[in-house]
Order: C-alpha cells, then structure tokens, then sequence
C-alpha cells in the first residue's frame, strides 16, 4: 500500500509546521532614542565658540594706552615716572591703569616687585609703604669717589660699610658693616663719580651711620642678588 503527500488545489506543497513567512523576514529593530536636550546643547557650544572668537578677532582691532614698567620697582617702592612708559595694547577687557594716571601712579608705591615689562594694574599699587614705617629712617650720604658703585640706581639694596680713615686712632680699627641690607631710595651721582645717595636702614642703625658718613668713613657696596 503506496501513502503519498496530497497536494493542494493550486499545485504546491502544503506549507511546514513551524515557519510562519519566509526565510528573508528580518526581524524588527527598535527605534533610537533621541536625545534633544544633548543636541540643543551641542548646538549651544558650537555657537558659542563662534562667537567668542568673533568678538576677539573685532576686539583685536582696538587698541588702548597702558603703563608698562621699564626698570625693577621693588616693594614698598615708589613708583617713579622715569620707571613707566606709554604702551599701546588690545582691549582685552583687563584693567590695565590707563597712561592718563600716570601722574597719580607717581605718588604710589608697588606692592609687589614689579619687573620690567609688567604691565600695570591697580592691585599692583598702594597709597601707603611699609618700607618707611616704625623701626625705619632715612639717611642722606655725601659720598666720595670710590665710596659707591658708580653705576648705583634708586632701588638697589646695598652694605653700609664703616670704612676707617688712615691715621686715625690706634691705627687697629677694622671695617665693620653698619647695615648688612640698606634700600637706596635716592641717587644723585656727581660727573666725576661719588654724589648724594638716601638710604633707608634701621633706626638702631641711623646714627652710627650718619656720624660715620659725616667724617667720610661711609662706604657702600651693592648686593645684586637681593631684592
């Protein structure tokens, strides 16, 4: 006895149990989520940067007068017109003193050691100075040549030598340092070396040096690594 397959009306063979479509059907992909607040934000930076560089390509353009130090103020100093000069610089928004006050930055002191080329800002001022406070004096030298360096400037920090003239007393008398770190705050040099020099020591120290000074017994010697 032969069992054969019935075949359908239309010809083909009845379908598998177990596949519902066609081998080809993919099967469904969800969708991707999308973020609008992260690409808002991309958006924002984007046009951000865009504009902060357009707004320092415009300002590049303009150009304003700025104090620029041309020698070393120390702290506490003040802070001279011979040490400034008029620059031309970008407004960058930062508050340069202006070369208009120049003549009011004249009558203040640095708060800090300014160098050469900084460029000035108020924070760097002060009304006031600490160097010439309690415990400070003011000494005026007349001083010979080869009893300082000939090329001594307002600001150096300087020795203040006892310097014994020859026979006087036993002749035994030895140099002694009267001041080990003296800021010059005045420098009047005379053409053929020497001159007016203003000193400023401790006050425990302004008299030995003044009656030293007064008999020409005053050297002094500048410490370059000091400032």
């Amino acid at each position: 006895m032969r069992i054969s397959e019935k075949t359908s009306q239309d010809g083909r063979a009845p379908a598998r149990p177990g596949l519902s479509g066609p081998a080809s059907r993919k099967l469904p992909v969800p969708p991707r989520e999308r973020k609008p607040a992260l690409a808002a934000l991309a958006v924002l930076l984007i046009l951000g940067g865009a504009l902060a560089t357009t707004l320092l390509v415009m300002r590049s353009g303009d150009r304003v007068s700025a104090v620029q130090i041309t020698q070393q103020v120390g702290a506490g100093q003040l802070i001279p017109l011979s040490a400034m000069r008029e620059v031309q610089i970008a407004d960058t928004g930062i508050e340069y003193v202006a070369w208009r006050y120049r003549d009011q930055v004249a009558k203040t002191y640095a708060r800090v050691t300014l160098l050469p080329g900084t460029l000035l800002t108020e924070p760097m001022t002060a009304r006031t100075s600490d160097l010439v406070g309690p415990g400070k004096a003011k000494v005026g030298l007349s001083l010979k040549p080869g009893q300082m360096p000939t090329d001594l400037k307002w600001s150096d920090v300087v020795q203040v030598i006892h310097v014994p003239a020859a026979g006087r007393g036993s002749g035994n008398a030895q140099q002694k340092v009267l001041a080990t770190a003296a800021r010059v705050v005045g420098v009047s040099a005379g053409r053929s070396g020497g001159g007016l020099v203003t000193i400023v020591v401790d006050t425990s120290a302004a008299p030995a040096i003044a009656q030293h000074a007064s008999s020409g017994e005053i050297a002094l010697i500048t410490l370059p690594g000091v400032k």
